[in-house]
């Protein structure tokens, strides 16, 4: 009898531990019967808070599943542009079950890594059909906002898993190692072009104003030697009429004085020659110091 007691309160204690369950907080609880989620008296999912709930032992099933919002970052994916150009785009999901009866028939238990799988593929074919009808440029450039914003709006159809897509973002756009070769040449083709157009454009901004400066200084020239010219003639006309002025007054000392220079011009070299008359009016002054004629 004493053993039949303890077997009967070890069966009790049993069932008593067998029959509660506890969801943690962050999770929800599912309780499957028979292989069919257990629904209330209205026929819906019953899905069980965070807490302490009962069960039928040995007869229901709990599966708890993650209700946080989670990120789903896979590897970088291979995309087509519109210009038939390859693209290779890293991008990030954040989701979250919002239907958890749903989210568990559709994954096959509520398996996330079919969840996941699932998904990715949903983002990838709505990304696809927007990075399909863009250019390289208008996805890099200005875009990027709204292919995320429609991948969002596509993403509707993650429903039929019961989950529901919180946001979509690109992370990083790169190109194929080969396009980016191809690309990074014409670029550099196309700066060295522009260069050589800039320096072209230098050099004849340079010569035009080269040779604007060497025409001012042309006219410059041209107008100091002008002044100049005009300077000497006033100075020579000046020369002229002050000598006019001086040999007026005494014309003798006059001649004497130009006489002397006439003398001092000649005779300064030493070994010239000169053939002329002895009694040339050039010796008046030589043969009479007074000039008497």
């Amino acid at each position: 009898m004493k053993k039949l007691a303890i077997g009967l309160v070890a069966l009790v204690a049993l069932m008593g531990f067998t029959s509660v369950f506890v969801v943690k907080e962050g999770q929800r609880g599912i309780v499957v019967q028979f292989g069919k989620v257990k629904r209330d008296g209205e026929g819906l999912p019953r899905i069980y808070e965070p807490g302490l709930h009962f069960k039928v032992p040995f007869i229901d099933g709990v599966r708890r599943l993650d209700a946080r919002i989670q990120t789903l970052d896979g590897q970088a994916d291979r995309f087509v542009t519109s210009e038939k150009k390859d693209l290779i785009i890293d991008s990030y999901v954040k989701w979250r079950i919002d239907d958890f009866a749903k989210f568990y028939l559709a994954t096959g238990g509520g398996n996330q890594a079919q969840a996941e799988s699932l998904l990715r593929r949903q983002i990838n074919n709505g990304l696809r059909s927007q990075i399909g009808g863009r250019t390289i440029k208008d996805i890099v450039s200005g875009s990027r906002g709204t292919v995320m914003e429609e991948a969002l709006k596509n993403s509707a159809r993650s429903a039929e898993l019961g989950i529901r897509v919180v946001d979509v973002r690109i992370k990083q756009i790169n190109l194929p190692t080969e396009v980016s070769n191809s690309i990074y040449q014409r670029m550099r083709a196309e700066r060295n072009a522009v260069a050589r157009e800039h320096r072209s454009q230098g050099r004849e901004k340079a010569e035009v104003l080269r040779a604007d400066i060497d025409r001012k200084v042309t006219v410059m020239i041209a107008e100091a030697e002008r002044k100049s010219r005009q300077l000497r003639g006033e100075g020579d006309a000046e020369a002229a009429k002050i000598y006019s002025e001086t040999y007026k007054k005494d014309p003798e000392f006059f001649n004497f004085v130009r006489s002397m220079e006439a003398y001092t011009k000649s005779f300064s070299g030493g070994d010239d020659i000169m053939v002329i008359k002895p009694d040339s009016e050039f010796f008046r002054f030589l043969k009479q110091p007074q000039g008497a004629q």
